[in-house]
């Protein structure tokens, strides 16, 4: 599926750090592609349930994870306006497919951040 496929708009997602040069453009650009990709992942598996939604959430979080150090790298850092951005946009993603029950800590469970 490509990016334009999804039913979640992705301009909607981590509008904080996109707003904000603390943030690099192509961090930010990489952690918007790891929703994205979750959209795809939960349009094509269709979870059933939440055991299944936090499967999928749970491994998009570790992709996060894994730009962590970059972030540093690049003088950034994944903290509070990022978890909260990043903690929204899932939460954004999770009640788009209609997983409105979904718990935000839950979605993100496995973060490092």
């Amino acid at each position: 599926m490509g990016h334009d496929t999804t039913r979640l708009d992705p301009s909607v997602l981590l509008t904080d750090m996109r707003a904000d040069p603390y943030f690099p453009d192509h961090l930010v650009e990489r952690c918007r592609e790891v929703l994205v990709s979750l959209c795809e992942r939960i349009e094509a598996r269709g979870p059933a349930d939440l055991t299944a939604l936090y499967a999928l959430t749970h491994a998009a979080t570790e992709e996060v994870n894994a730009l962590e150090e970059e972030f540093e790298a690049a003088g950034s850092e994944i903290e509070t306006v990022a978890r909260d951005d990043i903690g929204g946009s899932f939460w954004l993603v999770a009640t788009a497919y209609g997983f409105t029950d979904a718990d935000p800590e839950e979605l993100i469970a496995t973060r490092d951040w």
